[in-house]
């Protein structure tokens, strides 16, 4: 009878035990379901559409041959977002004459901006300089000005001389320079430019004594001549101090100051000469002429918020490289816009959260780091935006984490009629501070897992 009791006694231990196993099992599975569920999808790339509604726009983009250009290359980008609106032969190589210079002014304004160079240091010019030809203030060997002055006379009267000066001061000679410009091409993603010199003339318009020995010419696309007016803009955007002198008297005894070749400058409109050619935001950048190459001007201009860059090469006159880019930068005014189409620190569908290992919470809120801006035809109501979230680091993250660390990126992407698809990543990040976990918490935690793997284990066996 005793053995009896002991038995049934026995017989209800195990009934309480396997009770509470499947209690813990159950409480542990609604705990971290939603967890696993996470975890399940780190590093899936997910693609959803992040607006349900059409693009409803208010114009219909003309083409780029409705504007009936007379130019043998030309190119209209956003400046904020890089974004090509017009394309005209803009991928090819040809001369680009002074356009040349843009490389020239990029690279000694970053050397002064780094503190290698000051605007104030003295440069004495040299045989090469001195022996230059075409547009130039007629510097003598031995002469010495400031980088600032030949700087002026560079960038507003596209002065050969004082590139050339400026170009030897910086790196020794020409020849060290044009590898700086090259090699600066390459970084920018120019991939249809090579320099041979910092002025822009043909190889045969150069002294004798310093021309390459390699028989090769310079060549930019309009396309590369509006990358690197945009590494000016976002780089130096006091280039506007030097571009907008209307004119400037390099020598105080000079009988007539040096005239600004750019026309188009709207400070321009009070001018009796150019005031027919002032055009309204317009700052920048250069123009250039030589016999093979023609008429070139590339032109920036902010209107409205919107900073578009025109590249216009191959014009047949002076006025008419003026005239065509007017009807570029008139084309992009007056059928784009930019509008934001995702806000800074916004949510990704899918991922409003990653796991998190170690911490006080399970989980840790992610969100964009920065907004995310199109150009969209003007009028545009709504964007229809898509994305795809690639979350790489979301099975890596491991308390403590300050806010901002990064957990993956997405990718937007908008179509519309007229232009170029556009796409725009940005990170993923944590969206606030998660601390540690305590040791009482992590420990409950893991029992908790523990038995949520053997009940998994136990359940595969059937």
């Amino acid at each position: 009878m005793k053995a009896k009791k002991m038995n049934k006694k026995k017989r209800q231990m195990l009934k309480k035990s396997v009770a509470s196993v499947m209690l813990i099992n159950m409480l542990c599975m609604s705990a971290v379901m939603p967890v696993m569920a996470a975890a399940n999808d780190s590093g899936q790339v997910l693609t959803a559409a992040a607006t349900t509604t059409k693009t409803e726009k208010a114009v219909d983009i003309p083409s780029a041959d409705s504007l009936g250009l007379d130019v043998k290359s030309a190119v209209l980008m956003e400046a904020s977002t890089g974004q090509i609106l017009l394309n005209v032969n803009a991928d090819k190589a040809m001369p680009p004459a002074s356009m040349t210079k843009m490389m020239t002014e990029y690279i000694v304004a970053e050397q002064v901006k780094q503190g290698k160079f000051s605007w104030d240091d003295v440069v004495t010019v040299k045989k090469n300089a001195a022996q230059s030809v075409g547009s130039r203030i007629f510097l003598a060997e031995g002469d010495q000005h400031t980088i600032k002055e030949l700087y002026i006379a560079m960038a507003v009267g596209s002065a050969n001389d004082a590139t050339v000066a400026l170009a030897e001061h910086i790196a020794g000679s020409e020849e060290a320079f044009v590898k700086m410009m090259n090699d600066e091409a390459k970084r920018m993603g120019m991939k249809d430019s090579y320099f041979i010199n910092s002025t822009g003339l043909d190889r045969a318009d150069m002294p004798a004594d310093f021309r390459p020995t390699e028989d090769k010419e310079i060549v930019m696309s309009a396309r590369d001549a509006a990358i690197l007016c945009r590494y000016i803009i976002r780089d130096h955007p006091d280039y506007k101090d030097f571009t907008t002198i209307q004119s400037y008297k390099f020598r105080p005894n000079d009988k007539d100051p040096i005239i600004n070749y750019n026309w188009m400058l709207e400070a321009n409109k009070n001018i009796t000469n150019f005031k027919s050619y002032a055009y309204e935001g317009l700052d920048g950048m250069k123009t250039g002429h030589t016999t093979n190459a023609g008429n070139n001007f590339t032109g920036t201009a902010e209107r409205d918020g919107m900073r578009l860059i025109s590249v216009v090469m191959g014009t047949d006159s002076e006025p008419a490289r003026f005239r065509e880019t007017k009807k570029v930068l008139d084309y992009g005014y007056n059928n784009f816009e930019v509008k934001q189409a995702v806000a800074a620190k916004t949510k990704v569908t899918g991922w409003e959260a990653v796991p998190l290992k170690k911490g006080t919470e399970t989980t840790v809120p992610v969100v964009t780091d920065n907004a995310v801006s199109f150009v969209v035809p003007k009028g545009t109501q709504n964007l229809d935006v898509t994305f795809k979230a690639n979350v790489t680091e979301a099975d890596k993250l491991v308390a403590p984490i300050k806010a901002g660390t990064k957990v993956g990126t997405v990718t937007y992407t908008y179509k519309a009629d007229g232009i170029e698809p556009q796409e725009k990543t940005v990170n993923l990040i944590t969206a606030e501070e998660a601390e540690k976990g305590g040791w009482f918490r992590l420990f409950f935690r893991a029992v908790k897992d523990f038995f949520v793997d053997l009940f998994d284990g136990i359940k595969n066996l059937f």
